[in-house]
């Protein structure tokens, strides 16, 4: 646990008692402060007051009396469409409102640091898509060195929920936009942006809040090191905010869509072929296309970012190879769960936009394209230029024969469940084939999560090739 610093003795009020928020009260705890708590839900508030928490219905008149700050769990909106009633209470008490993630960086250091030999690090990825495997693929290669690492954020445990700091650790962040956005520091060594697509776009305001979300990782606490993905404008501007010009390598770029080149510190993909340049030389390579763990451009876009991070760590290309080799990729993910008759079957649920799915389809030949669910904003008119190696899809969701008429440019079958889109989908594959989830699209309306929806899609796979 992360002792929360700076509040001791006085009253802090958590909202939203979910893992993020139960574990910011304990710190909170541990650091001297005493956490008032609350939830809308009875269940999380019970599961708080079994832990010794105080209760308070932050709603009430006067509930932030003598309260120092107001901690909110990153679901719970702050400003866009509309604030939240207790978000809004203490806005208009003007109690100032931070998240967990604030409290790690103004926390997170101690007076034992100036024993160590080598500094803690925190390493902090963002982005619209890859953040998990970029910030897994980090924390995999540093295990493998026996470097010491966390893995916490978004992904693994709560940012307050790990252990404080030994000599030479890096803490690798996963962050959302809807940690980044409300958190009062943000201090990383070293910041990544890995990409920028539509999303979360009715909590952002639109692209810009969106984007503006994601910026603040690097505007706020100005890392040592930022390694920023320029496929995008977006990624360029940042690149371009951040240094004092080409040569300045306090800026990494990174890319998928072109070579890059120049008098800094570029790192790309091209063909299945990672390269490194600095000063215009050539200083490291690796054959991405041999890594099982790491199919298509959006993986290798993954692999540029983490080998960015780890070389800044002092890594040695050669390394940083072997450890890729050993990675067997995330739940969820372009994550191979059954080879048969020839037939290779994919789970991609976490492909929840167009983005990801598009990258997802670029990743194989011969799909039988498993999709659907709850449509984000934006449409897909961008699945149909992105689908020419599906064969069919198969169309599950509670609008599947909305979203299926929108698919223009390969059969869709309106399948709803997912039983039956697996049922199709295998009855149907040829020797060469990839059965792959990728659905585009949330999980809501049909799951509780792309985890759930993933599991499901592998257990049903799992059951029809027994």
């Amino acid at each position: 646990m992360i002792p929360v610093q700076g509040y001791a003795g006085r009253e802090v009020a958590v909202l939203g008692l979910g893992r993020s928020g139960l574990a910011t009260a304990r710190a909170l705890a541990a650091g001297g402060a005493t956490p008032i708590c609350w939830d809308d839900n009875p269940a999380a508030r019970t599961a708080a007051e079994a832990e010794g928490f105080a209760l308070r219905d932050l709603t009430k008149q006067g509930a932030f009396e003598d309260v120092s700050a107001l901690i909110v769990s990153p679901g719970i909106p702050h400003l866009y469409p509309t604030p939240n009633p207790v978000v809004a209470a203490a806005l208009a008490a003007s109690v100032p409102i931070d998240n967990d993630i604030g409290l790690f960086f103004r926390s997170f250091s101690t007076s034992e640091w100036f024993e160590y030999d080598i500094t803690p690090k925190v390493a902090a990825v963002t982005g619209s898509n890859g953040k998990s495997t970029t910030s897994a693929l980090i924390h995999h290669v540093l295990e493998c060195v026996n470097r010491p690492s966390q893995l916490a954020g978004n992904i693994g445990r709560g940012v307050l929920d790990i252990e404080p700091a030994v000599d030479g650790e890096v803490v690798v962040l996963e962050l959302s936009s809807y940690q980044t956005e409300l958190a009062r520091s943000l201090t990383p060594d070293i910041a990544v942006f890995t990409n920028l697509s539509p999303d979360h776009l009715d909590r952002h305001h639109g692209m810009g809040g969106y984007f503006a979300a994601k910026r603040r990782l690097f505007s706020e606490g100005g890392p040592d090191r930022a390694v920023i993905g320029v496929d995008e404008v977006e990624g360029q501007y940042l690149a371009n905010q951040l240094g004092e010009g080409a040569a300045d390598d306090r800026v990494i770029r990174m890319s998928v869509a072109q070579k890059l080149s120049g008098p800094g510190w570029q790192v790309f993909a091209k063909k299945g072929f990672l390269s490194e340049y600095r000063k215009g030389k050539q200083v490291g390579s690796i054959d991405l296309r041999s890594i099982k763990g790491l199919p298509g451009s959006h993986n290798h876009q993954n692999a540029c970012a983490a080998y960015a991070v780890c070389r800044s760590l002092g890594l040695a290309p050669r390394v940083i190879e072997q450890a890729f080799h050993s990675f067997a990729g995330l739940p969820h993910r372009s994550q191979i769960v059954a080879e048969q008759g020839g037939v290779t079957y994919v789970n991609d649920s976490k492909a929840t936009n167009v983005d990801a799915a598009v990258k997802a389809l670029g990743a194989f030949k011969s799909i039988r394209w498993i999709c659907g669910g709850l449509e984000k904003d934006g449409g897909l008119d961008a699945l149909n230029s992105a689908s020419g190696g599906v064969v069919k899809a198969y169309v599950i969701g509670r609008e599947a024969a909305q979203f299926a008429m929108q698919i223009k440019s390969v059969e869709a079958e309106v399948c709803t469940d997912m039983e039956t889109a697996v049922a199709r989908a295998v009855a149907e594959a040829q020797p060469g084939d990839t059965v792959l989830l990728a659905p585009a699209a949330a999980s809501f309306d049909q799951y509780d999560s792309f985890e759930k929806r993933g599991t499901h899609f592998t257990e049903l796979v799992q059951a029809a090739l027994d």
